[in-house]
């Protein structure tokens, strides 16, 4: 076997290790979406990729990331799950490959791919436990016909990324909560010593809380942590 029949073999492991260690990284979601398609682009030989990702809420999917589009071409992009080739991959969990953009009537993105004289293009689904969170494009400038290997290649890339992807929100959303319970905590122990020091309800020590907030634009949290300072005083 050559040299050259061995680096898609060899890129494959690199792209995959590149991506797994983002997985237990700290890195914000942001920063995996950059490193995801700049890695795919170079895996695969590619001009431009570009990762969109499921909003479930609304029912589309949002472009998010791409290593080499101005950022001015990812504002508001979207589109329904169904819609176009990105929405149509996505909606049935398909890779789609398709040889001339221009020519293929489902493909909506015309105008990008005119500017940046793209012609070829291989989607995949982004799948974590069978449920698709986005799609990743990758498009050529030359007409090219991707192989069955580049298809397993990207999908295998892509299916580590959906892990990635998957795993940061996680963390995010977990961060989220225990900032919303330790604030919690922080207006319960104030709203408490002010019953105590004031002689107060419960509901009236955090009406005072409220006005407080309110008074000096400040969020409650930090109202409870200066009269929690305050009494330590």
């Amino acid at each position: 076997m050559t040299a050259r029949k061995q680096m898609p073999h060899a890129e494959q492991i690199r792209a995959l290790t590149e991506i797994s260690r983002a997985i237990t990284s700290d890195l914000y979601l942001d920063d995996i979406l950059t490193l995801v398609v700049s890695v795919t682009a170079k895996v695969m030989d590619s001009k431009i990729c570009s990762l969109w990702l499921v909003d479930p809420k609304k029912g589309e999917l949002k472009l998010r990331a791409t290593q080499t589009i101005s950022k001015e071409y990812l504002k508001e992009r979207s589109l329904k799950l169904g819609e176009g080739v990105v929405g149509t991959v996505a909606k049935k969990n398909v890779p789609m490959s398709i040889y001339n953009v221009l020519k293929k009537r489902e493909y909506k993105e015309k105008e990008m791919a005119r500017k940046e004289k793209l012609s070829s293009m291989l989607s995949v689904p982004l799948v974590v436990k069978e449920k698709v969170i986005g799609v990743i494009n990758c498009y050529s400038q030359r007409p090219r016909r991707f192989s069955e290997v580049e298809v397993y290649l990207l999908t295998s890339v892509a299916n580590q990324a959906a892990v990635a992807i998957e795993n940061t929100e996680l963390m995010v959303k977990t961060r989220v909560i225990q900032e919303e319970l330790e604030a919690r905590k922080l207006v319960d122990r104030a709203k408490e010593m002010l019953m105590a020091k004031k002689g107060l309800s419960g509901p009236a020590a955090f009406r005072r809380m409220q006005k407080m907030s309110m008074n000096t634009r400040k969020p409650l949290r930090d109202i409870a942590e200066a009269i929690l300072l305050a009494e330590e005083i």
